[in-house]
């Protein structure tokens, strides 16, 4: 199947001449500013099982970042993020550069990011049910024997995973592997802070009609080694948001994040490693309106 036409407002990768660019990652590409700063552009690019698919999503950059930059200012009295007060005109005096990523971009301190995903699981779906399904426990967690597919567990558990390159697969790690990357001390804290931030987060989206299934949180450290949250927070792409409408235990429920276009991947004939498949237009179109409604819901008064 051939790709989709990119519609003119679609940003598949950032150019920004005056800034050096630093990396570009699965979906975010990163630029330095000075020795305390970076900025973070979020394109449309959309990664799926680890693969960045050639298609965007229109929309989608402007959505991940609106939804995180609600989340950081909701969760501060959780933890410190890493906005910085600089504003993007002053990194980017020159208009024409500055439009390109014009609400797709923050500026943020420069930090030390901890080399784990911190996981939370709130519901029983994804590789967790294929793990519960073979063992009876998510991560090394017993579960209880009569689970159903997208069941609520009774409490959120941690399942940290280890951070992947661009086209490899991220790895569950235990928390006793954490602790001995890490430290006790900051295992704990990442651990504590994730599970905190996650009930937060869940309590509040399921009273605008979103279940938060499950997230991923990173984290950096300060020059003091205090904890800031940094990346994305609570968005589409590093979590899984369910309508609360027409969720019930037992199939897979509809959703508001990129497993819309997981699922359709599943029905080709693909082996899940670089090149990704390029998508049909009704489902980028679909998926485009899914991350605009999952940012709507959230913020609605």
């Amino acid at each position: 199947m051939t790709a989709s036409p990119t519609p003119p407002e679609a940003l598949f990768e950032s150019n920004l001449p005056s800034l050096q660019k630093i990396c570009s990652g699965k979906v975010r590409d990163l630029y330095a500013i000075d020795d305390q700063h970076m900025l973070i552009v979020t394109s449309d690019r959309l990664s799926a099982f680890d693969v960045v698919l050639p298609d965007p999503i229109p929309g989608k950059g402007r959505v991940l970042t609106a939804i995180s930059d609600f989340w950081f200012d909701k969760t501060r009295h959780i933890i410190r993020n890493h906005i910085a007060d600089l504003t993007l005109s002053e990194v980017l005096p020159d208009p024409v550069e500055r439009s390109q990523v014009e609400g797709r971009a923050i500026v943020v301190k420069k930090l030390k990011a901890l080399p784990i995903e911190a996981v939370v699981r709130g519901y029983l779906i994804g590789s967790g049910w294929k793990d519960y399904q073979a063992t009876g426990a998510v991560c090394g967690i017993e579960l209880a024997a009569d689970l159903e597919l997208a069941d609520r567990l009774p409490e959120p558990i941690y399942t940290p995973a280890t951070k992947a390159a661009v086209g490899d697969h991220d790895e569950n790690i235990s928390y006793e592997a954490t602790v001995e990357l890490l430290g006790e001390d900051i295992a704990a804290q990442a651990r504590d802070t994730a599970l905190a931030l996650y009930r937060f987060a869940a309590e509040y989206a399921l009273q605008r009609g979103i279940i938060i299934a499950d997230t991923k949180f990173e984290f950096g450290l300060d020059e003091n080694r205090q904890m800031v949250l940094i990346d994305e927070a609570l968005t589409p792409d590093s979590s899984r948001f369910w309508p609360a409408d027409s969720y019930r235990p037992g199939v897979s429920p509809q959703s508001f994040d990129k497993q819309y276009v997981r699922d359709y991947l599943e029905t080709l004939d693909w082996d899940k490693t670089s090149p990704g498949p390029s998508l049909p237009e009704d489902i980028v179109r679909h998926s485009s309106e899914k991350y605009a409604e999952a940012l709507s819901k959230l913020t609605a008064d």
